[in-house]
């Protein structure tokens, strides 16, 4: 999983609070390595490669069975059995290890799937965080999901009201591309100052405002 440096954090620190020097708006950020385990689904995949290759082993079970009795001279048909059941099971295990691989566990989960936990988390962090509760709903949260390469830029109902959802996406899409070419730093930065100008038209700085929300990314653990 990408990792941000302390130099990185700092930067991301920064970009946040130059961004809101010119808004009222409140910019948060967090990031996950998962939005959730999908445990069932690398299970289900392993499974389902172990009966692929028990049907498969079945076919040639007399090819076996001869291969086994050339090794063991005391052959009983046991043997067969027992390499029948610690082969698929060696298969199950080994499967289930690679789906948990980052790569092949975005292919083998649906992405309906992935978009669904990643909105799930990102609200939950959105209300957990205080980002919803801000003086005038003017807090607004990017959340970053790694494995499932997906972003969520969740407003508050005071930022909503004015700006369309849409506005938001070529800011979102920025992030994405940080995150696919390991560049999410910079990315995530870029990103920042843009929400920073598009929240300033509608939500300039006032001379009594006040930071209420801390500018460093949350690194969540799960």
């Amino acid at each position: 999983m990408l990792k941000l440096s302390k130099t990185e954090r700092e930067q991301i620190a920064k970009a946040v609070e130059k961004a809101e020097q010119q808004t009222s708006g409140e910019i948060t950020t967090a990031m996950i390595g998962q939005s959730y385990d999908y445990a069932k689904y690398e299970l289900l995949i392993a499974v389902l490669a172990g009966l692929i290759y028990g049907v498969l082993i079945f076919m040639f079970s007399s090819e076996i069975e001869k291969c086994l009795q050339g090794i063991f001279w005391n052959y009983h048909v046991y043997l067969l059995t027992g390499f029948y059941i610690f082969s698929t099971f060696l298969v199950i295990v080994v499967v289930y290890f690679l789906a948990n691989i980052e790569v092949i566990d975005r292919l083998i989960v649906p992405k309906r799937v992935q978009v669904a936990w990643v909105k799930r988390r990102a609200m939950q962090h959105f209300s957990e965080s205080g980002v919803g509760h801000t003086r005038e709903g003017t807090g607004i949260l990017i959340f970053i999901s790694l494995l499932e390469h997906r972003v969520e830029l969740v407003a508050d109902w005071g930022i909503s009201e004015k700006v369309e959802a849409v506005k938001w996406q070529s800011i979102v899409d920025r992030v994405i591309s940080g995150i696919k070419i390991n560049r999410l730093a910079k990315k995530l930065c870029e990103s920042i100052l843009e929400c920073g100008e598009l929240l300033a038209k509608d939500f300039p700085r006032r001379s009594d405002d006040e930071n209420e929300l801390a500018d460093g990314i949350v690194e969540l653990d799960k």
